[in-house]
């Protein structure tokens, strides 16, 4: 669902640019009204958006993180961040995101435990259940 085309910018436009009600992600994403109706629709049946009526007549909407859209603002900023530093062609035109405390924002990756960084190398992958270990009840 994130995937598909228009749906990262309009979590963009709610998560970190604080832009709730449609006409404001239209204007600021330049997605077509229909399909972006589509994109928050998907959006918010998978969890990730809750509306929230702001007016009744006629009625209106803004669109809000839930808990697993708030969960993905780590793995957007990561993207972004990414796309900033390695694909940008106009570095100057980079928007800088700030703390509350007014500190850039810079996320990294560290482990629960020990509190160290954690890179490539150092992640290993464990499963908990094999699909072996799974035993058919039936018949």
């Amino acid at each position: 669902m994130i995937g598909e085309k228009w749906a990262l910018l309009a979590l963009r436009e709610i998560a970190a640019l604080g832009q709730h009600r449609f006409d404001d992600i239209v204007f600021n994403t330049g997605a077509p009204r229909d399909i972006l109706a589509a994109r928050l629709k998907s959006l918010e049946a998978a969890g990730v958006l809750q509306r929230r009526l702001y007016q009744e007549r006629p009625a209106r909407y803004e669109y809000h993180l839930t808990e697993a859209g708030e969960q993905l603002f780590a793995v957007l900023h990561a993207i972004r961040d990414w796309g900033d530093r390695f694909v940008r062609d106009d570095p100057e035109n980079v928007v800088a995101f700030r703390h509350s405390c007014g500190a850039k924002l810079s996320l990294d990756m560290r482990c629960a435990a020990c509190g160290e960084a954690v890179a490539p190398g150092d992640v290993t992958s464990h499963r908990d259940v094999r699909r072996s270990d799974i035993v058919c009840t039936k018949g």
